[in-house]
């Protein structure tokens, strides 16, 4: 199911809690029903046999209206959709933020320092995934992305520890979640040591993202920044 039309069952069944539904069986016409959701009789009726269909009422067709009843599994629904909203409304931050920067190629860095074992094993552990050996480079290029990737380092992220070998030191790392192009999930990588200023984000997934989402130097990218609850 796409999630517009998710969207739209989710939306028609708060309208029959609103009418009691989750709590008693109502007696609904899908011409209230249809006044209720601003759209066609037709539509209202086709949502109602859709849920049922679902799982989430239970309808029976009287000559009077339609006896709905919200079962357990659509309560279920209602209740994700509460918590969803309380987050949102009482979060001290934005449960995540959406950015926008151009591919470019980068200094070859990325996968010298994902190659590091010690770096590798807290991606693992930390976010959940093995990490491809490079990074996807986006540059910013509006004032607006550059002051949300400001905001963004200010929540709390992911902390990756530095390390030191018999080589030199190297520094810890700061890890958001992402969703690439609301298809693929990765992390965006802030590190204290970087030759890149801000206005450059560097991304890791488990993944070549180049080849999975075919990218090439200048295609513009979104990435959604998940902050941490």
């Amino acid at each position: 199911m796409s999630e517009g039309y998710e969207c739209r069952y989710l939306f028609t069944l708060l309208k029959l809690a609103e009418m009691g539904a989750h709590r008693r069986t109502a007696k609904i016409s899908t011409e209230y029903l249809a006044q209720k959701l601003d759209t066609s009789q037709q539509t209202a009726s086709r949502y109602l046999i859709q849920l049922d269909h679902m799982g989430w009422i239970k309808r029976t067709a009287t000559p009077e209206g339609c006896l709905i009843r919200i079962t357990d599994t659509g309560t279920k629904e209602l209740n994700k959709l509460h918590q969803t909203l309380r987050f949102v409304m009482e979060s001290t931050y934005p449960p995540s933020i959406t950015l926008e920067g151009t591919v470019f190629t980068g200094l070859g860095e990325g996968a010298y320092y994902i190659s590091k074992e010690n770096y590798r094993k807290q991606f693992i552990e930390k976010l959940g995934f093995d990490p491809y050996p490079g990074t996807l480079n986006l540059k910013l290029t509006t004032d607006y992305d550059t002051k949300a990737r400001n905001e963004l380092e200010a929540y709390p992220a992911v902390e990756v520890e530095g390390f030191m070998n018999e080589d030199r030191t190297f520094g810890p790392v700061k890890c958001y979640p992402v969703i690439i192009e609301n298809k693929v999930k990765g992390a965006l990588i802030l590190a204290l040591r970087s030759h890149y200023d801000v206005s450059v984000l560097e991304i890791i997934a488990p993944v070549p993202l180049r080849r999975q989402l075919n990218l090439k130097d200048g295609h513009k990218v979104k990435i959604e920044a998940l902050t941490l609850p």
